[in-house]
């Protein structure tokens, strides 16, 4: 028996109870699914003191990396582009799924990037150093924003903290920021955006903590370049909120809050939890679910650091760049470059790799988030688009992925506020590991009138059976069950199949608590007073 105790909640009042049991989708689709694990339980007092959850959780991410700008958002003469080259069917799609916020340029692309290449109407055409290709630079800042309100998100700019400095930081922020004054806001309305673009979210760097990263620091150096390049950009706009590229190790996060955290709202960190940049052997489902404890051991480390530094209460954590899969990109930091290298790049659009795997993983990496609700306050899925992403886009179309339909799910169906939950269950052993087969967070509206419960079976073959005692709802309370699984923890979509793994719903007549979980499978249960 594995325990997983996330929050305490006193169960003092009626619990929600129907009047039958269901069986989810699929629990007897798969062979051998008849076994059965042991009762799982999950229970949850709605009157408990609530954790707001920032929907900026639900972030995303783009790079200047093989197909996710060029040839993905943005592609000028397809019959699928609008005048300016954006592709209005990745427009509808990230509508549809309710993007709040967009990180871009890079990633590792943008320590080497100069934004003044990238405006007007001569564009200079420059050697992506960090992937060893040439950029048009016809996508830049004004195409970026531009498609960010197109899509109903918030942009959000890394800077150039390798090759760049802070005086060209904050001129990026005046070209955007600032109406009149200034001849970088002039060189805007000269380049036909009168209004200023307001863009609220800026970050000191990617990785500079990292050797393969252009420009790459020192802890000695990154706090007092971070500080100075703070102070520049808030004497241009002191309403932005700002982020610094940290990680969860003490010797490099902790000096940069000692020297700058007086200037920060954020600190940045990543992850990627399947290591794929040289060798594109992806892991098997069970493995990655036995890391899906990860995030949240990454986040509390991170929680820690901050609370140490005193600054827990005001800076918060942007988990900005994250996914189960690495990109692969063999090759990366080496001198020099090749076709072949270049080509192997493809492998990261092969839609065959974007799993039930990544389904689940994503879901507990999110619930992760909002267990956490308290200090993350900020995500972005790297990247939304092609590679990685969960979004597959090609010249006669798009795929939506496992991962698109998890980020939809959670992003429509789950309530605002956090509440603590008491949850039970067997264990997933493999490969002398052992975790929690269960994972799941409860969720409330800010009336406390619908409970929103997002629940991971981590199990690859086995059904798992759960019990669900809500507190603060009435017996009759309305009950939507929706679930994503598969015929197979490796099952996908793409472009011949691309309805294999989609969600299903259904609305329940009576409920008395009991659930019937598929394996590999993501559900989220709705209740309504």
């Amino acid at each position: 028996m594995a325990r997983s105790k996330l929050g305490t909640s006193g169960m003092t009042r009626r619990s929600f109870l129907g009047t039958s049991a269901i069986s989810l989708m699929g629990a007897t689709a798969l062979p051998g699914v008849a076994r059965k694990l042991e009762t799982a339980g999950i229970t949850a007092d709605l009157s408990s003191t609530p954790t707001p959850v920032n929907r900026m959780i639900f972030g995303q991410f783009i790079e200047h990396f093989h197909r996710q700008v060029y040839g993905g958002i943005f592609e000028p003469g397809s019959p699928l582009s609008d005048k300016m080259g954006l592709r209005e069917d990745v427009i509808a799609a990230l509508r549809e799924l309710g993007v709040p916020v967009v990180r871009w340029p890079g990633g590792c692309f943008v320590s080497a990037y100069h934004w003044k290449n990238g405006v007007g109407p001569e564009r200079v055409r420059s050697y992506d150093k960090a992937w060893k290709v040439e950029d048009p630079n016809t996508f830049g800042t004004d195409e970026f924003v531009t498609w960010c309100r197109r899509i109903g998100a918030e942009p959000y700019i890394c800077t150039n903290a390798g090759t760049g400095t802070p005086e060209e930081m904050s001129d990026w922020v005046e070209y955007c920021n600032l109406e009149r004054a200034g001849q970088y806001a002039r060189m805007r309305r000269d380049n036909g955006y009168v209004e200023p673009h307001n863009v609220k979210y800026w970050s000191i760097g990617n990785e500079n903590y990292g050797a393969w990263e252009a420009g790459a620091k020192t802890v000695e150096q990154w706090g007092y370049f971070v500080r100075e390049s703070a102070k520049l950009t808030r004497f241009v706009d002191p309403s932005i909120k700002l982020f610094a590229a940290a990680n969860a190790d003490r010797t490099w996060t902790m000096p940069l809050l000692e020297r700058a955290g007086r200037y920060l709202d954020y600190i940045s960190i990543h992850g990627y939890w399947d290591p794929l940049w040289q060798d594109n052997n992806v892991s098997d489902y069970l493995t990655c679910m036995m890391r899906s404890v990860q995030p949240e051991a990454q986040i509390l480390s991170t929680v820690e650091i901050l609370r140490d530094a005193k600054l827990a209460d005001r800076v918060k954590i942007a988990f900005d760049e994250w996914n189960l899969r690495g990109w692969h990109h063999p090759g990366h930091g080496d001198i020099g470059k090749s076709d072949a290298l270049l080509k192997a790049r493809d492998k990261n659009d092969l839609n065959e790799t974007y799993t039930m795997a990544d389904a689940c993983f994503s879901a507990c990496f999110l619930n992760a988030c909002i267990r956490q609700a308290e200090h993350v306050h900020m995500a972005n899925m790297a990247p939304v688009v092609n590679a990685r992403g969960p979004l597959f886009v090609h010249p006669q179309g798009l795929v939506k992925r496992t991962t698109f339909h998890v980020m939809k799910m959670y992003n429509d169906l789950l309530e605002q506020q956090m509440v603590g939950a008491n949850i039970t269950g067997a264990s997933l052993d493999h490969a002398g590991a052992s975790i929690p087969v269960l994972d799941a967070v409860v969720t409330r509206s800010e009336d406390g009138r619908t409970a929103s419960v997002a629940i991971v079976n981590r199990h690859p073959d086995r059904m798992l059976p759960c019990r669900l005692a809500i507190e603060g709802l009435p017996r009759d309370a309305q009950t939507t069950v929706t679930t994503l699984s598969g015929d197979s923890p490796d099952a996908y979509n793409d472009v011949d199949k691309p309805e294999s793994v989609v969600p299903e719903t259904r609305r329940l007549r009576a409920f008395d608590g009991s659930l019937a979980l598929p394996p590999h499978s993501v559900s989220i249960v709705r209740l309504k007073a």
